[in-house]
């Protein structure tokens, strides 16, 4: 038996990587003869772009770029395809990990960082750019990165509007005489891993804001500039970024980079499983073990571990799910795509104690997985 081994992150508790080992340590203890291979997955999700490089063996350039409060950082791209393409990690320059909790002001923080990235790696020569956006610390609906490109928000006194995305409340009009012309000729992808809108109850301030320190105040604040960005965009230059699929990613970057610089938005994980080229680690697979940390009804919605079991079923491969969190009523959808799904907790416990026993609770699981199915002799 040969198992592929495609864990998404453990949110707050393992990378993909760190999961992937630790199912595969658990496995490898067990009775279950096998040989594995670990192929850890991102669906668009903070760690995505650096699963990408791994895998396709990119070079990393570094570059200090402003963190979303304006303060200098070092960051990195990655270029790959003979260095045409490079490979962009939204929160390695505007991530939420980059300020310190009483410091968190979504009002205030920006994107810009992410532009400057984005113009470091047309100056290097790429002229396609995938850009993961998971793990920002922003709801400036891009204008940062935009700004970072040359486009200017002006209010009704032809202004420049600096303070992003505060002074947005002022925006009256928007030029982008400035912007790089190179982004004429470049490709623009953006892995999404939710499908939220920009506006609205399911939007980037309402669902992401308070993820990023926004009060119910702040919520209304952002949601009011972000639609003054929507209004604004849709005057001059016919588009409504309101009605962009997946517009809501990352406090609305996914929208503003769609409306005025021609972003392509995708399924992160079908992209990912691609560019990677899953299906040849499938296809000599029998069995597939993924997880991340709950599998439910959103999982269908296009989380990793849902794109990695729609894939091993056109093959006929068995999947098996391990998470956190599992419902007690398992929905039939999921059943058509998950022939066993395994919580990995051994005992009643909160979220807080149960984060740190993650690596263990995989390995354990893993190994008595392993266990069962020595036991009924499938392999």
């Amino acid at each position: 038996m040969h198992v592929l081994i495609a864990p998404n992150a453990f949110k707050h508790a393992l990378n993909a990587q760190e999961a992937a080992l630790a199912i595969q340590a658990g496995i490898e203890a067990s009775k279950l003869t096998c040989s594995c291979e670990c192929f850890p997955i991102g669906d668009g999700g903070n760690g995505t772009c650096r699963l990408i490089m791994d895998r396709l063996n990119g070079r990393t350039v570094d570059v200090v770029v402003d963190d979303p409060l304006g303060r200098p950082v070092t960051a990195s791209f990655g270029l790959i395809d003979s260095g045409h393409t490079a490979v962009i990690e939204m929160a390695d320059a505007s991530g939420l990990h980059l300020i310190q909790e009483k410091e968190l002001d979504p009002l205030h923080a920006n994107s810009y960082g992410t532009g400057q990235l984005i113009t470091a790696a047309l100056d290097h020569g790429a002229r396609k750019i995938i850009i993961g956006m998971g793990g920002s610390a922003t709801v400036d609906g891009g204008s940062g990165i935009l700004a970072a490109l040359g486009v200017r928000f002006l209010d009704e006194a032809g202004n420049v509007i600096k303070d992003l995305p505060f002074g947005l409340s002022q925006l009256h009009a928007l030029d982008g005489t400035a912007l790089d012309s190179r982004l004429a000729d470049c490709e623009i992808t953006v892995l999404c891993d939710v499908d939220n809108p920009l506006l609205g109850e399911n939007g980037a301030a309402a669902v992401f804001g308070p993820q990023k320190g926004a009060t119910a105040e702040m919520v209304a604040q952002l949601e009011e500039r972000l639609r003054r960005l929507a209004a604004v965009v849709r005057s001059a230059m016919g588009r409504d970024i309101a009605a962009v699929p997946s517009g809501g990613v990352a406090g609305g970057a996914s929208a503003g980079v769609a409306g005025l610089l021609d972003a392509r938005l995708v399924n992160g994980i079908d992209y990912f499983l691609q560019l990677t080229r899953f299906d040849d680690s499938l296809s000599k697979s029998q069995l597939v073990i993924t997880g991340e940390g709950s599998i439910d009804g959103q999982t269908l919605q296009g989380k990793g571990p849902y794109g990695v079991a729609k894939r091993a079923k056109q093959l006929g491969v068995p999947v098996i799910g391990l998470a956190g969190r599992v419902p007690a009523q398992i929905a039939e959808e999921l059943n058509d795509y998950f022939d066993l799904l395994l919580p990995i907790g051994n005992a009643p416990t909160t979220l807080a104690e149960a984060l740190p026993l993650t690596d263990v609770n995989l390995t354990r699981t893993a190994l008595q997985l392993g266990n069962l199915i020595a036991a009924l002799k499938i392999n």
